[in-house]
């Protein structure tokens, strides 16, 4: 097992640049991590608990889940006192734990991996005193949630790269020219020469992906508008449950009387992963002639070697329980797309 005690803004560094770092060091850990994605236990006496300290840290851990309508913590936070953190709890997955004391003279944030189980991120904020830590840990929010959620996107890879369609694998490839692996538990619902839509369904739920392709035709090619109209032009061929009904993409909501409707737009962000340029696009889903909708995230880039647009789509459906979890590991899909090396 391999263990990494690097400071946050060098663990941050690190994960961007792929630079090498001589705070590698190996540990043996016996057992599994527990936990469920996007769970946390957090170690934390009851006066930092109670203090601006708490406040902070409830701030940026239990914030909203942007692409969501309706409230979701961008952790589910298992607050724990230091001296009932033993066993079990320190098997965990994503263990956060807070050190306030005199002792410490300038405050930290200190990464490390699969400490006492795998794969597990271990993170241990300390400083001097509850002030000086929360305003460290204010300072340096993007830093720890990037570390954050790259463990929880690295145990979906890992996942999915060990796990995935052979089939789903070779046919994305025919038809799209990429390697994007996708975990044997997805199946493929439709095809065509320009689109492919895989889903996993539940009783009363259902997460899925489209991946579509058409002609670049230059930088408009690109634009919030056409980027919608693209996916409206291929989500028609996404079926509802009644005769006539599909998806579309929500360009108005009620408003907060619920007799009028407003307005509503998604969201249009370039974004970086890795070296490629993506677009990201957040939004609502819908489906025409028929009440069921949901959140949507895709990224959309250019194939050069095509000279083809080409989009993965991803929604989920999930009227009673809860969407963070389905529509993270969707969004992980993109960072399994490989592209051919001159591209």
């Amino acid at each position: 097992m391999k263990r990494i005690l690097l400071n946050i803004v060098a663990c941050v560094a690190l994960c961007v640049s792929m630079i090498g770092c001589k705070a590698f060091t190996q540990l043996s850990a016996e057992d599994t991590a527990t936990g469920t994605p996007y769970e946390m236990i957090l170690v934390c006496g009851q006066a930092e608990w109670q203090s601006e300290l708490g406040d902070t840290l409830r701030a940026v851990l239990k914030q909203p889940v942007k692409e969501l309508m309706k409230y979701e913590p961008i952790y589910d936070v298992m607050r724990i006192m230091p001296n009932n953190f033993k066993s079990l709890t320190k098997k965990h997955r994503n263990i956060v734990s807070v050190i306030v004391d005199e002792s410490i003279s300038e405050p930290e944030i200190k990464v490390e991996y699969d400490v006492t189980a795998a794969p597990q991120i271990f993170v241990t904020i300390k400083g001097h005193d509850n002030a000086s830590v929360a305003k460290y840990v204010s300072e340096n929010r993007e830093n720890l949630l990037y570390v954050l959620e790259k463990a929880e996107r690295d145990r979906t890879i890992n996942y999915a790269r060990r796990y995935y369609s052979e089939p789903m694998h070779e046919l994305l490839k025919q038809t799209f020219g990429v390697d994007m692996y996708i975990p044997d538990n997805y199946k493929i619902r439709t095809t065509s020469d320009d689109m492919v839509w895989i889903s996993q369904e539940y009783p009363a739920a259902s997460k899925g992906f489209f991946v579509y392709k058409y002609p670049y035709e230059g930088t408009q090619s690109l634009t919030a508008e056409s980027l919608i109209k693209a996916r409206n032009r291929f989500a028609q061929r996404i079926p509802g449950p009644a005769d006539g009904s599909y998806m579309i993409t929500v360009d108005k909501i009620a408003d907060e009387t619920g007799e009028n409707y407003i307005p509503f737009q998604s969201e249009h962000r370039a974004i970086r992963i890795g070296e490629r340029p993506w677009i990201e696009m957040v939004g609502l889903w819908d489906v025409e002639n028929y009440f069921m909708g949901g959140p949507y995230v895709s990224y959309t880039t250019v194939n050069q070697a095509t000279k083809e647009v080409i989009t993965i789509d991803c929604y989920v459906y999930s009227p009673k329980e809860e969407k963070r979890n389905m529509l993270r590991e969707l969004q992980h899909l993109v960072y399994l797309i490989d592209f051919p090396a001159a591209n």
